[in-house]
């Protein structure tokens, strides 16, 4: 995990940062002697948070991205946002997505304050799949730059501040490779719960045809087998020989559950394992918790109580 720091009252300084930052991009503002923009940008994987503080009216214009680009609005305005085919603008609660990745987009930020997340777009494909991947492979893509509910924006907007204070809140827990994944995973699922996207999530006759007890074993054994690596829905589903909605809905038909809950709690297991042969004098709770993808203590302590009775630190000293 990086952390990268801007402040800086200079509009030439500002397009530059926001160029290398961004994408090439030429900004404006009809107040240049009072144009202060404060920046703090935290990247982990292909994932970035900034929160974005400026002080003075900026117009922009900016090249495409090839990222998926969310903005939630805190304070100000965001005007006159347009890209092909759509023309908006933002006020404070709103989370949008800028742009499709490969379109520019031009606007005017009105003295705002807000967040911009950037994430890669193959990560939708690693959660979710369009077409039947064995044939005709399709890359998972928004349809739509809002959200198709209020609900569905608070909750993203929620799932942004969580992943931004507790999985980037500390550089140690954010490193580990477990961690990574489970939040680049979050983050994708968010999205599509949120947008308009081409994800095809009901099962086809021959998606449920291939949700036998053989896929499922195939699943179990991978997932047993490599439960320490990054794992995303999408490779589990190529190791079993299934598409991703087959594989989901073999958990749910035998064993009512879902792929990434089975991993949870296999890692779960591990973790208890960990905790319990682990040294109390140099190991800590938080240390083997991220280890095995859990970044927020207070919701590991309440899964490992529910699953093992007691709480992880009370393993971790028994």
């Amino acid at each position: 995990m990086s952390t990268l720091v801007f402040d800086s009252d200079d509009l030439g300084r500002t397009e530059d940062f926001l160029s290398r930052a961004y994408a090439k991009m030429r900004i404006g503002s009809s107040t240049p002697d009072a144009s202060r923009a404060r920046i703090r940008r935290d990247t982990l994987a292909s994932i970035s948070v900034d929160e974005l503080d400026l002080d003075f009216d900026m117009s922009y214009s900016v090249s495409p991205l090839g990222k998926i680009c969310l903005c939630v609005v805190h304070e100000g305005t965001i005007e006159d946002h347009v890209f092909p085919g759509v023309e908006d603008s933002f006020g404070p609660g709103d989370v949008v997505s800028f742009a499709p990745p490969n379109l520019p987009y031009s606007g005017r930020i009105r003295s705002a304050r807000y967040n911009i997340t950037m994430l890669d777009p193959a990560l939708l494909s690693q959660v979710a799949a369009t077409a039947d991947q064995r044939t005709t492979p399709q890359p998972v893509r928004l349809t739509g730059h809002r959200p198709h509910s209020a609900a569905a924006a608070g909750h993203l907007r929620h799932t942004i501040g969580y992943v931004r204070e507790h999985a980037l809140a500390d550089p140690a827990i954010a490193e580990q490779p477990l961690v990574r994944a489970t939040v680049s995973q979050l983050l994708a699922g968010s999205v599509l719960a949120a947008f308009p996207n081409t994800a095809l999530t009901d099962p086809t006759a021959p998606d449920r045809n291939d949700a036998h007890p053989g896929t499922l074993q195939r699943a179990l054994s991978h997932i047993d087998d490599h439960a320490d690596q990054p794992l995303t829905v999408a490779d589990i589903a190529a190791a079993a020989h299934v598409s991703i909605r087959a594989l989901q809905y073999a958990f749910r038909r035998h064993l009512d559950t879902t792929p990434m809950a089975y991993l949870r709690r296999v890692r779960l297991a591990h973790a208890h394992h960990d905790l319990a042969i682990a040294d109390p004098e140099t190991a800590t709770v938080a240390d083997i918790a991220a280890r095995w993808g859990f970044f927020h203590p207070a919701r590991f302590a309440a899964l490992y109580r529910e699953t093992h009775g007691t709480i992880p630190s009370a393993t971790l000293h028994g």
